[in-house]
């Protein structure tokens, strides 16, 4: 079997792996993958790094089609004497690139279900190789990182997860050379945990204060603790670290993916947005102290609802307080504009979207601050009649097409 190979192979072979299986059992021509780099902003080889399959997902092609659709794809190269298959590599719901197989004539639909079932193998092996190899990092990232970034990046949980009653998906920007802004989530019993978190700074202070204060609320919740405790370990904890000097401003979530219920504790400046049908409106909450301002600080939970196919958007200040060059800020209204406008896309490619738009606001000025996007969609039934968020918009999008 495939995925035993996959699991008893050096983790930095795993595509030597597969490109052998397409050749020997599928009678392919060849095999390799492209992943999504750290911006999102293009899709890069692993055995052929000269490829021409590269390139960026702005651009119309096969590839990016199959990358934002989530669905294969099959396409004619004239520089092979057959067709190529293209088939999204994504586990847990993070998209992490695609695997592209060459054939000298176009697949039967066996060979089709094949070779998204070794995807599917390949995706969970490479998930869990990262531990282990840096291969598949080196591809991803197309310049070389700050020691702070790479902290960073290290902090991270994922950029997409998904359940059968939520996607949810997270951006960091400037991907190379962020600092203090972060986010964490994890899954546990159907609860969703969620936060937002903003070290102010830069360079390696701040990415330390924010991993010191990421890993107090990962301790918290590791060892069982509520959403309050969470917050209350992460404040003594960066209290007894700075004495009050380096406060962190932080937004805590918890998410019951089977009521819709959000329970949540807001000490500083990300901001959240619900986006119900075509209405962007902001969450309000009261405002408690930042983590680690005073000694023993304590905090309370304020609720509020998602109702299926609401959307969840948390930004961090470094979106809404941008102002590039001494420019006006990018605001609260151009960033409701782009929510807007990015509400048929799923989460991945609506945070994508609106992080794109911030970038163009800017212009050729590089992110002066750190810009933290966190995209939560309640599903609606499986058994309702209107059907997942995701084919919501793709069935809208369809009908604006069309009409």
């Amino acid at each position: 079997m495939l995925a035993e190979r996959l699991r008893n192979v050096a983790p930095d072979a795993l595509v030597e792996v597969v490109d052998h299986h397409v050749r020997s059992e599928l009678g392919g021509l060849r095999a390799d993958v492209l992943l999504a780099d750290y911006r999102i902003a293009g899709l890069w080889p692993v055995l052929r790094p000269d490829d021409p399959t590269q390139g960026l997902l702005a651009e119309q092609t096969v590839a990016a089609r199959c990358y934002a659709r989530q669905e294969h794809c099959v396409e004619d190269v004239p520089e092979t004497p057959g067709v190529r298959l293209y088939v999204p590599l994504t586990v847990w719901g993070e998209r992490l690139g695609i695997l592209v197989a060459d054939f000298p004539t176009a697949p039967a639909d066996g060979t089709v279900r094949h070779c998204c079932a070794v995807a599917d193998d390949l995706a969970v092996a490479l998930r869990a190789a990262d531990r282990d190899t840096d291969r598949y990092r080196l591809t991803r990232r197309r310049q070389r990182l700050s020691m702070a970034a790479e902290m960073q990046w290290d902090l991270l949980p994922g950029r997409c997860v998904s359940d059968h009653g939520y996607v949810l998906a997270g951006q960091l920007e400037p991907a190379y050379r962020t600092s203090g802004d972060n986010f964490d989530w994890a899954v546990n019993g159907g609860r969703l945990t969620i936060t937002v978190v903003n070290g102010h700074g830069t360079g390696l202070a701040a990415s330390a204060l924010t991993s010191l204060a990421v890993n107090a609320m990962r301790n918290a919740r590791r060892s069982g603790g509520t959403l309050v405790e969470q917050a209350e370990l992460a404040s003594d904890t960066v209290f007894a670290a700075h004495r009050g000097a380096r406060p962190v401003d932080a937004m805590l979530l918890e998410y019951d993916g089977g009521t819709g219920l959000v329970r949540a504790i807001d000490t500083g400046s990300p901001k959240a947005w619900r986006v119900r049908e075509t209405t962007v409106a902001p969450v309000v909450l009261d405002q408690q102290l930042p983590l680690g301002m005073f000694e023993e600080t304590r905090y309370g939970v304020q609720t509020f609802d998602l109702a299926a196919g609401d959307r969840l958007f948390v930004v961090s200040d470094g979106v809404h307080d941008a102002a590039p060059g001494g420019r006006p800020t990018y605001g609260e209204q151009r960033l409701v504009k782009a929510i807007r406008s990015a509400r048929l896309f799923p989460p991945a490619q609506a945070v994508n979207a609106v992080m794109l738009a911030l970038r163009a606001y800017h212009g050729d000025i590089e992110l002066e601050d750190d810009a933290v996007m966190v995209c939560l969609d309640r599903k609606y039934p499986v058994d309702g009649t209107e059907g997942t968020v995701d084919q919501i918009g793709s069935r809208r999008m369809a009908e604006a097409a069309s009409g």
